[in-house]
């Protein structure tokens, strides 16, 4: 077994002794799962309204377990089907931030120097940008198809994983397995590439799981403004809006999606924080 495989068997191990992180994972895999296999399985599709059955509670007669919603489709499909596109939001945004923030860290902080100060003078002056009404911006320019929402929200949030990644390189680059790997002729982007960013990987893989949240709380907030997912598909920020207009009279349209959100969000800030206590043992 090579030193890396026996370092990442000793993370799992120490994961699988954080029961809560554990729990998260369970309970987050066991979500996914159930977004992936229920609109398959229901008789029913998350558009087709049915005007005879609008704003019901939870019924078990025609199957319509946790009740409609205010055009007579079935909030648990649409809720699981909010789930997917939360999911995938979070998931897609996360990949692109971490890949834009990963190659800027690592190439600023590995090369140093002149271009090192100038491209993190365009990190500072993009920190001074405001965050939402920049995504707002795009996405009134561009539209909001689905793969803008990822793309605007994953281009400017990858600042905090820009600076992370260079710090780690400025440390990483003053090792001996740098200097040995220098003196046998690897150089540049070859350097980095097989040598700086594998040993970054657990920052990222931790960096991901707490950064995927916060992209689907701030789809959410887009989704609660009009600004993101457009009917008929919806996210858990989009059925969280359409429940507030209907929460006096139909609490279950607003509970229903907030506490899916609500257990999405915490499954990942648990597994991450299990995640981080695993492959970073350090003062633990």
């Amino acid at each position: 077994m090579s030193a890396a495989a026996g370092l990442w068997r000793q993370a799992l191990q120490r994961l699988r002794r954080q029961r809560m992180s554990v729990a998260a994972a369970l309970l987050l895999a066991t979500i996914m799962l159930a977004c992936l296999l229920l609109p398959l399985l229901s008789p029913y599709d998350y558009f087709t309204p049915h005007f005879e059955l609008l704003s019901r509670g939870p019924m078990l007669a025609g199957g319509h377990i946790l009740g409609t919603d205010p055009l007579g489709r079935d909030l648990l499909l649409r809720v699981m089907w909010g789930c997917r596109i939360s999911l995938a939001v979070g998931v897609a945004a996360s990949l692109v931030s971490v890949l834009i923030g990963v190659s800027w860290g690592a190439t600023a902080g590995y090369v140093g120097g002149a271009t090192d100060a100038l491209m993190m003078r365009a990190v500072d002056i993009l920190y001074s940008v405001p965050f939402v009404p920049f995504v707002i911006v795009l996405t009134v320019l561009f539209g909001r198809e689905l793969w803008l929402i990822f793309l605007a929200i994953g281009a400017v949030s990858w600042l905090d994983i820009a600076r992370i990644v260079r710090g780690e390189t400025l440390s990483l680059k003053q090792r001996e397995f740098i200097e040995a790997a220098r003196v046998s002729g690897v150089r540049g982007a070859a350097m980095i590439a097989r040598h700086i960013v594998p040993n970054l990987i657990g920052i990222v893989i931790i960096y991901a799981t707490l950064a995927i949240p916060t992209v689907i709380l701030f789809e959410a907030f887009l989704s609660f403004l009009g600004l993101g997912v457009q009917s008929p598909l919806a996210s858990l920020g989009s059925l969280v809006a359409d429940g507030t207009s209907e929460m006096q009279s139909h609490p279950h349209l607003l509970i229903v999606p907030a506490l899916f959100l609500a257990a999405i969000i915490y499954c990942f800030n648990y597994l991450g924080d299990g995640l981080r206590d695993a492959l970073d043992p350090r003062d633990r």
